[in-house]
């Protein structure tokens, strides 16, 4: 059953990882989907191409999140083509895992405007242009249970994602808008094996009950779910999906 169908879907970050496996999940179940991607144009129009293959509907659009004039944009593009937006992934995200001492300005500024600033973007619109009964899921991270050292920033900046959701979730109930974060664990991403050895990798496998990393797919099929109306009544929470990792 196609439980998304007559929905249409803008996920930020759908080029690649996670995001990119949400996206062709959500069109599998009957949603109509928005791509967005900064940089890598190649890489979100064959995420599209695919959806389209498979007889699904999707689109493409530039939008850096932490660009406000951007996200207003692609608001517009979004409903210009489909006519609403009845849910938003926030899954546009950088990761750094350096001690705090070693972090510098720059990449401090960076990790805050992408995964702190690009939600309030997009949450700031989505709390008028979003359409009624519709769907928030923000990703957060696994991370603000463990804190792990390294992960300062990173956790710092999911945290207050964490935050955002649950005072957003009170701020737009009344239009019937569910708002939820989903928290994985190591999940084998791109984004996640960049930069560790393989010795971090397995003492991370070692730390869940199930003794391998995470799937994207494994992270897309919560985010379906909380996008359906079988979800309807589940708002504010953080919800972890990371093989009994905390």
């Amino acid at each position: 059953m196609q439980v998304l169908n007559d929905k249409v879907a803008l996920i930020t970050g759908a080029s690649k990882g996670i995001g990119a496996v949400t996206a062709q999940e959500m069109a599998k179940m009957g949603a109509k989907v928005i791509v967005n991607y900064n940089g890598s144009q190649q890489a979100a129009e064959k995420i599209v191409a695919d959806i389209e293959s498979a007889g699904g509907q999707a689109i493409a659009i530039q939008a850096d999140v932490s660009n406000e004039r951007d996200v207003e944009r692609m608001f517009d593009d979004a409903i210009a083509t489909f006519g609403k937006v009845d849910v938003l992934v926030n899954n546009a995200g950088t990761m750094l895992t350096k001690a705090i001492r070693n972090v510098s300005t720059v990449e401090f500024d960076k990790i805050l405007n992408t995964n702190v600033k690009g939600v309030f973007n997009t949450l700031r619109q989505a709390a008028t242009r979003l359409a009624d009964n519709g769907s928030v899921i923000n990703l957060s991270s696994t991370v603000t249970r463990t804190m792990f050292p390294g992960y300062g920033p990173y956790c710092a900046t999911k945290g207050a994602v964490e935050q955002l959701t649950r005072i957003f979730a009170k701020e737009v109930g009344y239009r019937g808008i569910n708002v939820n974060a989903v928290s994985p664990g190591p999940t084998e991403t791109d984004l996640f094996l960049e930069g560790k050895s393989q010795q971090d990798i397995e003492r991370l496998i070692a730390s869940n009950a199930y003794g391998r990393l995470g799937k994207p797919e494994d992270i897309a099929q919560v985010i379906v779910f909380l996008s359906s109306d079988a979800a309807r009544w589940i708002s504010g929470q953080i919800i972890g999906a990371n093989g009994a990792m905390a």
